[in-house]
């Protein structure tokens, strides 16, 4: 495991090429907060800087999951999402996916739909080499035999073969990309904007294997670091505010505490 203060743009150049499997991670959203001062320094050209830094660390098959949304400044979205995914592109990343953080506790406009997500995009260098994908959606007919229809591309449907209708439906299948899950509150963990702990959970699950090397350059509190800690992973940290540094060591540290104390339990 390895913490590192300062600035990620500079820091992330002593990471060797293709050394990181997956990146969990979310940068600031425009100028929606300040982060103690420190947002005057975040700029699309410092992003572009790091997307490219974020391209040549990681492995061939490995992913980044970038957790972003926008600020509405005069009356309109700045898109700064859109624009960032188009850039990761540009870099060589694939647009794996395109998932959606729906929030339980969402924000009120005046004249606007209540603002209720935001953007998880799956970028992946080549095609990923890791998905255990999270079955936990019950299935209407789990249990029963497969039955109805195929559709075809040509938009016609064929009866299914004799093979697929001798197969029962699972009781769980693979989850939707649209993941429910509550936000945390700023105060709860001395950060303005934190990630959910089941948020970074599932992604680390889902697109790395135990041993595999995590990483977050916008580390915040730690959230990241603590879940890549629980389930076995190896942790690459940096964060530019001395406090929320502080955060995060001590956030770490006791979920290597804990680390140990589950392995003694097993």
């Amino acid at each position: 495991m390895k913490l590192l203060e300062g600035d990620c743009l500079e820091l992330m150049q002593e990471i060797p090429d293709n050394t990181i499997d997956l990146t969990v991670t979310s940068p600031p959203y425009d100028n929606l907060r300040t982060y103690n001062g420190n947002i005057s320094q975040w700029t699309f050209e410092k992003f572009q800087g790091i997307a490219k830094q974020l391209y040549r660390v990681t492995k061939q098959g490995g992913v980044v999951v970038w957790v972003v949304g926008d600020a509405t400044i005069k009356g309109s979205e700045t898109g700064t999402s859109f624009r960032q995914a188009l850039w990761f592109k540009e870099c060589g990343f694939n647009l794996h996916d395109t998932m959606i953080w729906k929030k339980m506790s969402p924000f009120q406009h005046k004249n606007r739909y209540i603002a209720s997500f935001e953007y998880m995009f799956i970028l992946s260098k080549g095609f990923p080499k890791t998905y255990n994908l999270i079955e936990d959606r019950k299935n209407k007919w789990g249990g029963t035999q497969v039955h109805g229809t195929e559709r075809q591309i040509n938009g016609q449907t064929k009866p299914r073969s004799d093979v697929q209708k001798s197969k029962v439906v699972k009781d769980y299948g693979k989850r939707l990309n649209v993941w429910e899950i509550e936000p945390v509150k700023s105060g709860d963990v001395g950060h303005p904007a934190p990630f959910p702990e089941q948020l970074a959970n599932d992604h680390i699950v889902s697109w790395s294997n135990s041993s595999d090397t995590v990483f977050d350059p916008f580390m915040g509190s730690g959230t990241t670091g603590k879940m890549a800690v629980l389930n076995g992973r190896n942790f690459i940290g940096i964060e530019l505010d001395a406090d929320y540094f502080k955060t995060a060591e001590k956030r770490i540290a006791e979920a290597q505490a804990q680390g140990k104390q589950l392995e003694l339990v097993v």
